[in-house]
């Protein structure tokens, strides 16, 4: 008995130390300039970011464009929805989080920053692979003490590229970031942009923090989300009603849904809209 406790605990770490997607790190082309981004840092997600603190601390008012996808990651994803999932899922993401500081306006009216964001690289997910490492984790949580981590191959990735610039076009925050789904932080969704689904909101949350903060964002945020991010997690109303374009969280449907690998699709309905 002793030893099989001993695997048990033992597993996960086994796999963890193997299962981590890579996805490069390099420059899109899409950014007003490249000069200003640092050298890059990170471990789990890693970037080349820059922010102009004063500028990114006087502005009150952010307009969010809908993020793109350069041709060559377009190509990786196959259907429109799953591009249109992505897409607002980091929108959505950027609009709320933002809304803790700014005002959010729509694209097209004036605003102290225009904020702009390009996908340009996606590693797909293995939706067969994703579905097998669900059955494992939820079948071993059963009949073992710890559970076992998602399976570490098939993995999916995301990078993108964003910057704020100010009413003059000048870029006063830029961020290129890339990112690997890993066993343990990452569910596995049986659909080919599983893990771009879930890192896209990732993205959102760390190149909004650099805006709010005015600093680079550190790997670990330890701070209580705010009242309005609560209640937009929960499928509810947003701060500012320009938040509603990118469609809302589906809170708790979701969260159960994505412990039995649910694609994205089944509780994110914001991409429906468009395709039909």
């Amino acid at each position: 008995m002793t030893d099989l406790k001993a695997v048990c605990f033992a597993l996960p770490l086994i796999l963890t130390a193997a299962g981590c997607a890579s996805v490069p790190l390099q420059e899109g082309g899409t950014l007003t300039s490249y000069t200003n981004l640092g050298e890059p840092k990170g471990s789990l997600s890693k970037s080349r970011n820059y922010v102009d603190t004063n500028a990114v601390a006087a502005a009150t008012t952010v307009s969010i464009m809908p993020t793109t996808f350069l041709h060559s990651a377009k190509s990786r994803v196959t259907t429109e929805q799953d591009r249109i999932l992505v897409s607002r899922a980091l929108d959505r993401e950027l609009c709320v989080a933002l809304s803790d500081k700014y005002e959010i306006v729509a694209p097209g009216q004036p605003a102290d920053l225009k904020v702009r964001a390009v996908v340009t690289d996606v590693l797909p997910t293995d939706k067969a692979i994703a579905g097998v490492s669900t059955v494992v984790t939820l079948g071993s949580g059963a009949l073992l003490p710890v559970s076992i981590p998602r399976l570490p191959i098939g993995l999916g990735g995301l990078a993108v590229e964003a910057e704020a610039t100010d009413r003059t076009g000048v870029q006063r925050a830029a961020m290129v970031w890339a990112r690997g789904a890993n066993s343990i932080t990452n569910n596995p969704r049986v659909s080919e942009v599983g893990d771009a689904y879930s890192l896209a909101s990732t993205f959102g949350d760390e190149f909004s923090r650099m805006l709010v903060t005015g600093k680079e964002p550190q790997p670990l945020d330890l701070s209580l989300p705010s009242g309005q991010r609560v209640q937009s997690w929960l499928g509810g109303e947003p701060k500012y009603a320009a938040c509603d374009a990118f469609g809302r969280s589906s809170g708790l449907a979701r969260a159960l849904l994505d412990k039995v690998g649910a694609p994205p699709e089944w509780t994110d309905k914001s991409a429906e809209s468009t395709t039909q």
